[in-house]
């Protein structure tokens, strides 16, 4: 990639990256990006893919595989810490996943794709809304207008902070966590402060709840009966000195590597509320959202990505344990052979979700180039 190229992605990237929209909300980058891929004419262009989702769509010159390219356009609801002159203009919200990076890699592939169509097949280009909750690419699995579009081969990447800038890692088989967030609702009844005999606390069940879910799952070994329980919330009644407290909240994070397990802890889990809210004389609800399934790279498309990186010269980290984190990515891996690769974002990169976490445009170059290879190994005459 030429230094006047990369500088023109790198102003892509930056004016995203002053206007990052959370999930489900992405309005103003779905039309932004619209726009941008206008200008390279694809041969389909479809917006409103399960909410804000957009996809450009580049046909071959014969029949053959769909290979879509997939990438995130939502940002996080993290107040942003930076002085940088591209830094967000939205007030508590901030780019702070890299997911500006991921749509100005996919964008680039346009370009290229407006000058060179594929040989045979197609190329979908697409800008999934919502990932970070986890609603995303089910709404666009599911929306009618993805059967005219779903791939044979889908591919992915996510940037990692802790590797060189650059650096390539794959993981063959499980990738990323399930997760969801599990939401528990206590009811009991109030009373004066100065009687509390005579009200049901959720009190003592609280007590009970918060080191029992933990116990659940002390998150060892990445192996197949992984299981994390992480504490994120907690509510007792008002805040207030003269009432005895008669409802309260516990949330708390589900992290497994595989979704067996995670049936298993949500059945373990739900089993714990039942027994101590029955033993305390509380009624319970319990829901679930953000809810990510877990997800596993295909092992003829994660062998594609180590062919297209080896034939371009780049060295493949290969991981045997998968990242902790989620992915909704996963979705398209139940209809299509699918994979996705981690890009190196800095070994002295803030951690993916903090405040002062930027991408790092230097990146750009070495995920263009593996997408436009992976591509011409599945697409070329």
């Amino acid at each position: 990639m030429t230094p006047e190229r990369l500088a023109q992605l790198t102003t892509l990237r930056q004016a995203l990256h002053r206007i990052p929209e959370v999930s489900g909300a992405e309005e103003k980058t779905a039309a932004f990006i619209t726009e941008y891929l206008r200008e390279f004419a694809p041969d389909h262009l479809l917006t409103g893919l399960g909410g804000h989702g957009v996809a450009a769509v580049y046909d071959g010159a014969a029949e053959g595989p769909t290979v879509m390219i997939r990438c995130e356009l939502d940002g996080l609801p993290i107040p942003e810490l930076s002085d940088q002159p591209y830094r967000s203009t939205h007030v508590g919200r901030g780019h702070l996943c890299g997911h500006d990076g991921h749509m100005t890699m996919v964008a680039a592939l346009a370009e290229e794709l407006s000058a060179t169509r594929p040989a045979r097949g197609r190329v979908v280009l697409m800008f999934q809304p919502a990932e970070e909750t986890g609603k995303g690419a089910p709404a666009v699995v599911a929306d009618p207008a993805f059967a005219d579009i779903a791939p044979d081969y889908a591919f992915s990447l996510h940037n990692l902070p802790g590797l060189p800038v650059g650096q390539i890692a794959l993981c063959c088989g499980p990738a990323n966590c399930a997760s969801r967030g599990m939401r528990i609702r206590l009811s009991g009844r109030t009373s004066h402060a100065a009687a509390p005999q005579d009200g049901v606390s959720p009190a003592g069940a609280m007590a009970q709840l918060l080191p029992g879910l933990v116990a659940l799952g002390g998150g060892a070994d990445l192996g197949a009966d992984y299981a994390l329980v992480t504490l994120t919330h907690a509510r007792l009644g008002e805040a207030t000195f003269g009432i005895a407290p008669g409802e309260g909240e516990v949330w708390a994070t589900l992290r497994t590597v595989n979704d067996t397990r995670m049936a298993r802890l949500i059945e373990e889990a739900t089993a714990l509320v039942a027994g101590i809210c029955a033993d305390q004389g509380l009624g319970h609800d319990i829901s679930f959202d953000d809810v990510f399934e877990a997800c596993t790279n295909d092992a003829e498309a994660a062998d594609l990505l180590q062919t297209a990186c080896a034939r371009i010269g780049l060295d493949v980290v290969l991981h045997d344990r998968p990242q902790r984190w989620s992915e909704d990515f996963g979705q398209f891996g139940k209809g299509a052979k699918a994979a996705m690769f981690w890009l190196g974002s800095g070994e002295d990169q803030p951690q993916l979700h903090n405040p002062d976490y930027d991408f790092p445009d230097a990146a750009i170059p070495v995920g263009v180039s593996v997408f436009r290879q992976v591509l011409q190994e599945i697409l070329a005459s």
